[in-house]
């Protein structure tokens, strides 16, 4: 069973300063799915950043790491400004929703009880797999935006499967995915779709090939397996 990988022209949570540089190697190389952070480039810089990939011909992604409304709310209108076909993130599904629920890009927020920046997920499993049957019972909320590897807790698999069996709506997995043994859990509990992007510049995945082409070979090629 193949599962979307989504590229995140990200590390260490934030958008990389260069990521215009690598958008068309990083497409060349395979993938269908790229995206951003709200925070590490300037939105003028972001948005020329969007236009360069939607030439490429790929579903654009923007994911909130903000933890304040204010800023959450900014980034939700960012997102329909760069007319994104995704946003993910954010801990406000009642006032983003809202928002964006008139454009055509697919909201998912985060699920459980975010915290800090690089962002943590707390709380139960059972607290997580009941938030996600909630949010995801909201008109407008179009799937979730799992931080599984940022989980505080123990039993990552079971959380996953929680989750995506709780859910209405589809799960991506993202945040510290940086093996192929993270990559085969994302895939065979339930999830949707998982985000690579610190992993992938620091060349974290065995490949034949150099550079980070060579990272969204073997990453495509792990998640088609």
């Amino acid at each position: 069973m193949s599962i979307d990988f989504i590229f995140m022209l990200t590390k260490d949570d934030q958008t990389v300063s260069d990521a215009r540089e690598y958008v068309k190697e990083i497409a060349a190389a395979g993938a269908k799915h790229i995206g951003f952070k709200d925070i590490g480039l300037p939105t003028s810089e972001l948005k020329l950043l969007a236009e360069d990939l939607k030439k490429e011909g790929v579903k654009v992604y923007l994911e909130v790491v903000s933890l304040d409304a204010e800023s959450e709310e900014r980034s939700a209108r960012v997102a329909m400004d760069l007319n994104v076909d995704y946003l993910l993130g954010g801990t406000r599904p009642e006032l983003i929703a809202a928002i964006v629920k008139d454009h055509s890009l697919k909201y998912y927020p985060f699920v459980g009880t975010i915290e800090d920046h690089p962002s943590i997920l707390t709380g139960t499993i059972p607290e997580i797999a009941a938030h996600a049957a909630q949010i995801t019972a909201i008109d407008g909320v179009d799937g979730l935006d799992l931080l599984a590897y940022r989980f505080t807790g123990e039993d990552i698999p079971q959380l996953i499967q929680e989750v995506c069996e709780a859910s209405s709506k589809p799960v991506v997995v993202a945040g510290s995915i940086d093996s192929q043994k993270r990559i085969e859990v994302v895939k065979t509990n339930g999830a949707s779709g998982f985000t690579v992007g610190t992993a992938a510049f620091d060349m974290e995945f065995p490949s034949s090939q150099a550079g980070i082409s060579g990272q969204v070979y073997s990453i495509l090629e792990m998640s088609r397996l």
